[in-house]
């Protein structure tokens, strides 16, 4: 609630090191990703997803905000969907 203003923890949050506009002062840094723990165990179970694989799916949803997806309106949300389903299914193809 302290930082998003919405009720109860969240499970991912991202920090850009800079706007998409600017530059950043390192250009092998995107930002910090902040995986909330507590959410991964009890996010895995319910989503059928091990620990390990929510923690990992947790991360490129993260990554990909911090490239600059986004998911507030619909056509947004699918798009970051399919994208991290993708990439995650890459590496985990045993859960398509």
């Amino acid at each position: 609630m302290q930082y998003r203003g919405k009720p109860g923890p969240t499970n991912v949050l991202s920090f850009p090191q800079c706007t998409h506009k600017e530059s950043s002062p390192r250009s092998d840094l995107l930002g910090d990703v902040v995986i909330c723990s507590d959410r991964v165990v009890t996010d895995a179970p319910e989503l059928g997803y091990t620990n390990e694989e929510m923690l990992f799916y947790l991360l490129i949803h993260g990554v990909l905000h911090l490239i600059g997806l986004d998911h507030i309106q619909a056509e947004d949300a699918a798009t970051m969907e399919e994208a991290v389903e993708r990439i995650f299914n890459s590496f985990y193809p045993e859960n398509t």
